[in-house]
């Protein structure tokens, strides 16, 4: 998927202007498309994001979903050009950015690959995203202090718990932007690859999830999330009682009765 692949649905297909949507097998692609403006985060990308996540989401044929840019930029940030007219009253009446917590709260597991810039916007939402794969030439900042703002999108909160509240203090503060072998360093991201292989990394790892059962795999999502809301006892007491619920799954008796049998697993995500 570079600049100029368009295989599958494309926009004009979905009715998507922002971005681009296709399937392959079990797993969804999201291509944010505004390349003028480096794909930066406008409100009519936001709801279009949303929109197809949640339609992902909703699929019970769909088990992972990548959230992807172009070569040059995931989304180097939100759209300047659309917030600097605003003002308090209008902001906050409006929620701004609000609509994104919607993207967060997907349930299957979202990969965002990312090459180029991921700045600001960009920056939080691939840490939206539930694994971060970074080709050779990305790079990731929160530079909203150099506007007279601070993040938004939940870059102060995220950024901190992949990183730590030092790194993490410099980069909000400074704008200073980290490039990929650093944030796989620093924990921000999984795994780096160069930018040839990105996206087929990519589709072999949201292949490999979405091949497991789908609940078990959105379970799965749900408790190592809840590490970063809960105390360590609190986590544990979670992780055991949904351990427990895959007991009530058919799954999970296929996944078992497989491995004794020595044979592949045939889920029927139930």
């Amino acid at each position: 998927m570079t600049d100029q692949q368009t295989h599958g649905e494309t926009s004009s297909d979905t009715g998507y202007e922002t971005i681009q949507v296709r399937t392959e097998g079990r797993v969804g692609i999201i291509q944010l498309d505004r390349p003028k403006a480096l794909n930066a985060l406008n409100s009519q990308l936001c709801r279009e994001v949303v929109q197809a996540a949640a339609a992902f989401d909703a699929d019970e044929n769909i088990g992972a979903i990548i959230l992807t840019g172009s070569d040059k930029a995931f989304a180097a940030g939100a759209d300047i050009k659309e917030m600097a007219s605003k003002d308090f009253a209008q902001v906050y009446a409006e929620d701004l950015f609000g609509l994104w917590d919607r993207f967060a709260a997907t349930r299957i597991p979202v990969i965002a690959a990312v090459s180029g810039h991921a700045l600001g916007g960009g920056c939080e939402l691939a840490m939206m995203c539930d694994i971060i794969l970074a080709a050779d030439n990305a790079s990731f900042g929160q530079p909203e202090i150099k506007l007279g703002l601070i993040p938004g999108m939940g870059g102060s909160q995220r950024l901190t718990r992949a990183i730590g509240k030092s790194k993490a203090m410099e980069m909000v503060l400074t704008g200073r932007t980290m490039k990929a072998e650093e944030a796989e360093r620093s924990g921000l991201v999984a795994r780096v690859v160069p930018l040839a292989e990105l996206q087929q990394t990519a589709l072999e790892m949201a292949t490999a999830i979405a091949s497991m059962s789908r609940p078990v795999a959105m379970l799965a999502k749900e408790v190592v999330d809840a590490a970063y809301e809960s105390s360590l006892a609190e986590g544990v007491r979670l992780e055991r009682r949904l351990n427990f619920a895959c007991f009530a799954l058919e799954d999970r008796r296929e996944g078992m009765a497989a491995f004794v049998e020595k044979r592949e697993a045939d889920f029927t995500h139930r």
